[in-house]
């Protein structure tokens, strides 16, 4: 398997002083499994464990202390434990044993040496439940789809990996950088697809993975319908999401269905909780705090951008343009940047944001808003002249701050720029290949603004002598 970014959070995580057990979140095929199985490799110990086979949750039923806990866990296995060798243990679908959950924080008050790592699906579903979390006494993690560095990873292409890191991009880089984006964009971040493209680059090998995958989805998430009502909802939710991906959606009616806003609210709410789609609901703000408004109408942010294009069949499409915000109308590479942006943060509060004005006399709406040391940097994606960016421009009017970012099909440069009403600030314009670095742009972004402001303040001394 190819080396996971996220494999290096779980380093540190090991190597930290005041470790605690880790929950994994994420949805089904996201990979948990085979990177902890890869990342148990490096323990002189590892025991794996999955709560949905009776003979290996019968200990967390019956629990009594933890260390009678581990000789069972070894002693099922036909291992023995021994304390003094650094220890792994793995206990995935943890979901299936809530009372499990409890359990993790004996292991850190008592048992401090091993190490502990849960994994499980809808594990948000159990906090509307009464079993007791570990509050303060586990920390949580989230694995997503493969980004594009863990794409190129995983296809061999290192010297462009290695471009792609380098702050700022070198100018040769970027046309093949673009064009192996594109080939992203097309597959996805799905870990057995990338891996399958990456053995033979073959996509119509694809097909039968990409329909696997979103049979499984549906078959995983109607277990946890309450009734047959709620299955069809479920049903039509998880079908319509990928037609609706990257657009503004009202519960009531979606994908063109019968259902109300509550029945059809209850079912997308199901598929956030299995980490499938993501609602965004806007800003209207442009100074923290973050504040989403409810009251409007989210953004719907689908798992994978592959699956989306697969579902809705613009993988010809992708192919045959030579810039991807041609496709979809460029709904597709704004889900895709949005999914990038969130590919490399494995925060369990990390989450999208995009913003809105909507006034009689001014509509408007950016992509994205970034948060970054205070400020609301926005984002856009988009083509054409940076002097078209008619919302972004109504935004940095009210922002107290110089700094806008704007993805596309070109070369990284810095632009100045000036409102309709008249306020000076800088656009950096970076190739859609750039979104998973962005933390890293906007301080080096920081940096170049701070140095032009500086100049200008020394020439316009000057000029006043």
């Amino acid at each position: 398997m190819f080396k996971r970014i996220v494999f290096r959070e779980l380093e540190k995580w090991a190597t930290h002083k005041k470790r605690k057990p880790l929950v994994l979140r994420g949805a089904r095929q996201v990979g948990k499994t085979t990177l902890i199985n890869l990342f148990g490799t490096q323990f002189d110990q590892y025991l794996y464990l999955n709560l949905e086979l009776p003979a290996e949750s019968k200990p967390f039923v019956e629990f009594s202390t933890v260390d009678i806990l581990v000789q069972e866990l070894f002693f099922a296995k036909g291992k023995k434990f021994l304390p003094k060798q650094k220890t792994l243990i793995f206990i995935d679908e943890i979901q299936e044993v809530p009372e499990a959950l409890n359990i993790l924080r004996y292991f850190y008050e008592q048992m401090p040496e091993i190490y502990i790592i849960a994994a499980g699906s809808m594990l948000e579903s159990l906090f509307d439940t009464n079993i007791s979390f570990p509050v303060g006494r586990v920390d949580y993690m989230v694995v997503r789809p493969v980004s594009f560095p863990e794409f190129l990873d995983a296809i061999g292409e290192n010297t462009a990996l290695d471009e792609l890191t380098k702050i700022p991009l070198a100018p040769f880089a970027t046309d093949k950088l673009l064009q192996l984006f594109k080939t992203y964009s097309l597959i996805g971040g799905m870990p057995e697809i990338v891996e399958q493209y990456a053995k033979n680059k073959d996509l119509t090998s694809l097909r039968k993975i990409y329909e696997s995958l979103i049979v499984s989805y549906i078959d995983d998430v109607e277990k946890y319908a309450v009734n047959n009502t709620q299955l069809q909802t479920i049903r039509q939710a998880i079908k319509a999401s990928y037609a609706e991906a990257g657009k503004r959606i009202k519960f009531q009616g979606f994908g063109k269905s019968n259902y109300g806003s509550r029945e059809m609210g209850e079912a997308l709410r199901a598929l956030e909780k299995a980490l499938l789609i993501q609602l965004i609901f806007p800003q209207t703000n442009v100074t923290l705090p973050l504040m989403p408004d409810y009251k409007k109408s989210p953004r719907l942010q689908v798992l994978d951008t592959g699956m989306l294009n697969y579902f809705v069949g613009i993988q010809k499409e992708i192919m045959g343009t030579k810039d991807l915000n041609n496709v979809y109308n460029g709904t597709m590479i704004e889900h895709l940047i949005g999914q990038e942006i969130l590919a490399t943060n494995f925060s369990a509060l990390h989450h999208l944001n995009f913003w809105v004005r909507e006034k009689k006399t001014s509509m408007a709406e950016l992509d994205y808003i970034y948060q970054f040391e205070g400020n609301l940097i926005p984002i856009e994606v988009k083509a054409g002249a940076a002097g078209k960016l008619k919302s972004l421009h109504l935004y940095m009017d009210e922002a107290p701050h110089k700094m806008a970012i704007r993805f596309y099909a070109g070369g990284l440069i810095i632009s100045e720029i000036k409102t309709m009403k008249g306020k000076d600030y800088y656009l950096l314009n970076l190739p859609y290949c750039l979104a998973s670095q962005i933390e890293g742009y906007i301080s080096w972004f920081q940096e170049e603004v701070e140095k032009r402001e500086k100049g200008r303040k020394t020439k316009a001394r000057k000029g006043s002598k």
